[in-house]
């Protein structure tokens, strides 16, 4: 009788180890799944040329639990006014000053020299100085004259907390897969 119960013992051991496997490997790749391979489709074409309508993203969730957008990022954020996500460019940083003068955006008095934004028309309320507090961002569609972004009241300074992830690649249409700059 006591050989069988080891043998139970031994069998019982056996399928909790393979169980607690099976869910360490199952968390780890979910983790992954969520963190990196989050999906969004382009909406529009605010982000020409890099992103086109329709285009399928993935975007990185953990990029922004570890650290902080950086200037020129291509973000998904939450917008305050309807709860619905947008894809924009980060320009403004904490704590920074920007106008729009003469199609160009100044920071902090400096002009961007990056071509990633071409000229904007239409400055909005960056027409004025806008000055950022310690959360907030900044945010224009590559493509300004045709994007809904910062510079309009109804999105505004964009709070850190509203920035769900950063995009990083284009899976579909193939013939637009690639990363993202």
């Amino acid at each position: 009788m006591g050989l069988y119960r080891y043998e139970d013992n031994d069998f019982l051991r056996s399928v909790i180890k393979c169980l607690v496997h099976l869910l360490a490997v199952v968390s780890l790749a979910w983790f992954i799944v969520y963190s990196f391979f989050g999906q969004t489709i382009v909406s529009g074409n605010s982000m020409s040329p890099v992103l086109e309508a329709d285009d399928i993203c993935l975007v990185n969730r953990l990029a922004y639990d570890l650290g902080n957008p950086d200037r020129y990022d291509i973000v998904l954020f939450e917008r305050n006014d309807n709860g619905k996500t947008n894809i924009k460019r980060v320009v403004g940083l904490p704590g920074e000053q920007l106008q729009i003068v003469s199609n160009s955006i100044f920071i902090n008095g400096k002009k961007l020299s990056d071509d990633r934004l071409g000229s904007i028309s239409l400055p909005g309320i960056a027409e004025n100085t806008v000055v950022l507090a310690a959360d907030e961002y900044f945010l224009i569609g590559d493509n300004a004259d045709s994007s809904e972004d910062s510079r309009f009241q109804n999105i505004g300074n964009v709070k850190r907390k509203n920035i769900r992830g950063k995009l990083w690649m284009k899976i579909s249409p193939f013939s637009r897969f690639g990363p993202i700059f």
